[in-house]
């Protein structure tokens, strides 16, 4: 599959998690601290990526579907990483409001996590 067609679908498929991780994010956040209601919309959003990315985004990989699931995961928590030190970062140490955190540190972790999935969980 070409990298435009991959790429295309990985947006759409990241903005259908990130809408997901959001909309849990929204639920939450009023019961949960901010760190807590961003890691539950994580975990939701997850299903819906590796999903989307398998058939998707990376209908081609070579993988079989246990192997990706398991790389997937590990550059899924390696992008959550990236996302929850960013979202606390900004939110506590910055000052920012929690969605503008929450939507920077998305925005950071999805570039890390395409790289990982292209070239890496389902080459």
């Amino acid at each position: 599959m070409s990298l435009a067609r991959t790429g295309f679908w990985f947006g759409a498929v990241g903005a259908a998690a990130a809408a997901t991780h959001a909309a849990v994010f929204g639920l939450a956040k009023s019961a949960l601290w901010p760190e807590l209601a961003n890691a539950l919309g994580f975990v939701v959003a997850f299903g819906v990526s590796f999903v989307g990315h398998r058939w998707l985004s990376f209908r081609g990989a070579s993988t079989g579907v246990g192997q990706s699931l398991l790389r997937f995961a590990v550059t899924a928590m390696a992008g959550f990483a990236v996302n929850e030190i960013v979202f606390s970062l900004l939110l506590r140490a910055a000052g920012w409001p929690s969605w503008l955190a929450l939507f920077a540190a998305m925005g950071v972790a999805a570039g890390q996590t395409f790289l990982l999935g292209r070239f890496w969980a389902f080459r």
